[in-house]
């Protein structure tokens, strides 16, 4: 990771005199100094993170053992924190860039977005409102409406349109986990309102619904939204749906629920689960929520960005009845994080829900109600800067760049389920969905299933343990199963076929 050049002694003899000078924590020329070592450290990163492990060998509170456990008093020289930066946080860190990981949905990046994000935290804007900074909304707008373009979303879900205002909107969160909570609040003040409930007393009888391979943020963001956790309702799924959610069960799960006077509220759809990149039926899950009025929700928080590709785009049929959908470009786009981009068809339902307007917020753009106060659409109030990475990235790579780059993950996904197809050790456990493969070692000879499962075990933790892959496990129709996600930024073919041969070579040593 390179070495300090200065002369220890020397900086902080240098730096003692300049302590003595007013505090300018701004100062120009310190910006221009610790940013440029800054960006060095970075460069050197991406170069040398191949070669370190991906998962690191620390214990708990070993960060607290190297580093003070009380913060300084006095200050240090910039390249004494940068020093200590590299010596005890790298090698504490999984290394989520590292072309070997292949453990969860990817954490893309890209220059682009590190100079969006890099700009952004320097500008430091707070764009609760239009008036706050209206370039920060403007362009939060402007990306999101870019983005609905490239997945050929309805009109409905955008802000503006060549013809004028759209009924719908957007905006960027943080996650998926706040998707789905101010989607839920809007679903659940709209079906009390629909129940003739006074305040919240209806709350009670409400219902939502999805899938059992659904991320279990969906259940949590549901807890904190008020619903019972008894009347949130888990579908079984199997392989003759490919774990996706069977409409006909969820027709007859939600009817009964009204046979019983509970009100269907909310259904969360999945393009691409994290188990096992499962797709549900988008257009016939909103074909069953029309029958009962209740608010469907699409988390395509990973696979979305693929349907910017059209050969994938069938995989949101039916969007255009759908109340709301979020995808995240920071898992799949080269946006890092935090990027979740949530499209509602009629943004004041959202609104409705979620608006504050306090006295010292008031202003006469908004009064006008030509603009959006993006605040009204989020859990909070305050906000970063969070538009400028997605349309740097847009702008700069263009869509046919982006599109290489979905589809070159794929081929390599496709290439690694060729390998598992070929070597008779293994199977693929479910149809590979994109860029992720489900694989295991199957069962042989006298091995039961718990044997089978405790050999994958195995071989997951001996792989992790030589720190040159990082994969990760799930279960799926009471299968363990290895999980092969394809995306890092600086994944290249030969990072696959090098995970192959040390996979073929450590079953080897535990099959013999």
């Amino acid at each position: 990771m390179g070495s300090l050049d200065t002369n220890p002694a020397a900086a902080f003899s240098a730096f003692a005199a300049d302590d003595k000078a007013p505090f300018q924590p701004l100062n120009p020329q310190d910006v221009r100094a610790y940013l440029h070592k800054a960006v060095d450290f970075i460069s050197d990163y991406y170069t040398n993170v191949e070669s370190m492990p991906v998962l690191p060998n620390v214990k708990p509170g070993y960060l607290q053992d190297e580093l003070r456990a009380s913060p300084p008093t006095y200050s240090a020289p910039f390249d004494v924190t940068m020093k200590e930066l590299r010596t005890s946080v790298v090698p504490g860190m999984t290394h989520w860039a590292s072309p070997n990981f292949f453990a969860f949905f990817p954490s893309t990046n890209s220059a682009v977005a590190i100079a969006g994000d890099l700009i952004a935290s320097a500008m430091n804007t707070v764009g609760f409102t239009w008036q706050a900074s209206p370039a920060a909304t403007e362009m939060e707008v402007l990306a999101l409406d870019w983005l609905a373009q490239l997945l050929n979303l309805p009109t409905t879900f955008m802000n503006r349109t060549t013809s004028g205002s759209g009924t719908g909107g957007g905006v960027i969160l943080g996650t998926t986990s706040e998707a789905m909570l101010v989607t839920l609040v809007a679903a659940r003040d709209a079906a009390l309102r629909r129940s003739g409930s006074i305040g919240v007393s209806g709350l009670p009888r409400l219902t939502v619904y999805a899938a059992d391979q659904t991320h279990s943020t969906f259940f949590k963001a549901c807890r904190l939204a008020g619903f019972d956790p008894a009347h949130i309702r888990s579908i079984p799924t199997g392989p003759e749906t490919h774990y996706g959610l069977d409409p006909d069960k969820l027709l007859e799960l939600m009817q009964a629920d009204v046979d019983a006077g509970l009100v269907p509220t909310y259904i969360c759809a999945t393009v691409g689960t994290t188990s096992s990149n499962a797709v549900d039926p988008v257009g016939a899950v909103a074909d069953v929520a029309s029958m009962f009025k209740a608010w469907v929700h699409v988390d395509a928080a990973y696979a979305g960005s693929a349907c910017i590709c059209p050969e994938f785009r069938h995989h949101l049929d039916g969007v255009e009845r759908v109340d709301s959908i979020s995808l995240s470009p920071h898992k799949w786009l080269l946006t890092c994080l935090d990027c979740t981009c949530l499209y509602v068809r009629d943004a004041h339902r959202l609104s409705d829900s979620l608006q504050t307007n306090p006295e010292y917020l008031k202003n006469n753009a908004t009064d006008s109600g030509e603009v959006t106060d993006l605040k009204d659409m989020q859990v909070g109030v305050g906000r970063r800067f969070r538009g400028l990475k997605l349309w740097m990235v847009m702008r700069t790579y263009g869509t046919a760049k982006l599109q290489e780059h979905i589809r070159s993950d794929v081929a390599m996904a496709k290439m690694f389920e060729d390998f598992v197809r070929a070597d008779h050790r293994f199977e693929v456990a479910v149809p590979r969905n994109f860029a992720l493969v489900c694989f295991r070692i199957k069962s042989s000879g006298d091995m039961t299933e718990e044997d089978t499962d405790e050999a994958n075990r195995v071989l997951m933790d001996n792989l992790n343990k030589t720190g040159k892959v990082y994969l990760a496990h799930t279960v799926v129709g009471n299968r363990f199963v290895l999980r092969f996600a394809v995306g890092s930024s600086l994944q290249e073919e030969r990072h696959v076929r090098s995970a192959c041969e040390l996979i073929k070579k450590t079953t080897t040593g535990i099959m013999d």
